[in-house]
């Protein structure tokens, strides 16, 4: 497992430096030009001259590169270009809400997806069974910039319960919660009953139930545990994806994220804080994905001797 470990770190290496050089290059490429988003059109030469020169933008394009290597690994990510905040400071204050909001909407995703998909497979083409599917198959279709709106009608708006955005208050994470954590589990419980179903159909379930072992063991302990391998999978890649942002949910529920920052100042040409939110994204992912492979590894060993 040790061996496992340090492959995997080794392996995140190379990945994060293509995600930098990615990063930098594509960030580059996007039109238009920020001297004129900051200044605007009318700034006098001078000035213009004088704002080139301190973001380095009359150097080489591989001299910039250079420095944002050296930046990038000294944690040196700048400032805004508008109000001179550190990008460190600017990220930071918005990775807890971003990470609030994606750790309680996994917890409804699982809590809802794996008993349904449990007892779907258990009860397959069954009254329970075809409900479980419908109501996943709605979960897939609704996407979160319909859904929310609908949850901040019913429960804000006609209810009262809940408010419609906001981080002040601890209530305000439900909604948004709700909306990913709903759309989550639709896709997870799918996966689960797939997985259970193809599981209970194998020779090891037959051979267990011949020899008298309890039903309720078989399915827990073997059963469940070999289903549950493709569904981390899957479990991982997603909970990565709303570290990195949810930003259309963010966006529709006002959440001081890591998303509604990137959309921000990508509108404004704000080019720090865009490559920092970016950088963060990635790394988040890539980290996820990796300590997801290495719980898979925990679950399967047969992993561990292939990695």
């Amino acid at each position: 497992m040790l061996n496992y470990l340090l492959k995997r770190l080794l392996f995140l290496i190379p990945t994060v430096f293509s995600v930098i050089t990615l990063v930098f290059f594509l960030i580059h490429i996007i039109p238009g030009d920020p001297v004129d988003f900051i200044l605007g059109e009318n700034a006098n030469v001078q000035d213009r001259m004088q704002l080139v020169k301190t973001l380095r933008l009359d150097r080489n394009l591989w001299v910039q590169y250079s420095y944002f290597i050296k930046d990038v690994l000294t944690l040196n990510f700048g400032r805004s270009l508008f109000d001179q905040t550190l990008v460190a400071r600017l990220i930071a204050s918005r990775i807890l809400p971003t990470f609030c909001l994606a750790l309680l909407s996994m917890v409804v995703a699982i809590s809802v997806a794996l008993p349904l998909g449990f007892f779907s497979a258990l009860k397959q083409n069954s009254s329970f069974d075809h409900m479980a599917m419908g109501f996943a198959l709605l979960g897939i279709s609704i996407p979160t910039f319909y859904s929310g709106p609908l949850l901040i009608l019913f429960f804000s708006i006609k209810l009262g319960w809940l408010p419609v955005s906001g981080f002040e208050q601890y209530s305000g994470i439900i909604l948004p919660a709700l909306a990913l954590g709903l759309a989550l589990a639709a896709m997870i419980s799918r996966m689960t009953r797939a997985s259970m179903l193809e599981i209970l159909k194998m020779d090891f379930v037959r051979t267990a139930r011949a020899k008298g072992l309890k039903e309720k063991v078989l399915l827990v302990r073997h059963v469940l545990r070999c289903a549950l391998l493709p569904v981390v999978t899957i479990i991982g890649l997603q909970f990565g994806a709303l570290l990195a942002g949810a930003v259309v949910t963010e966006k529709v529920f006002n959440w001081p994220g890591l998303g509604t920052l990137l959309i921000t100042e990508i509108q404004r040409r704000n080019y720090p804080v865009v490559q920092g939110c970016v950088l963060t994204i990635s790394i988040t992912y890539i980290v996820v994905n990796m300590l997801t492979d290495v719980f898979y590894a925990k679950l399967d060993p047969r992993v561990r001797l292939g990695g």
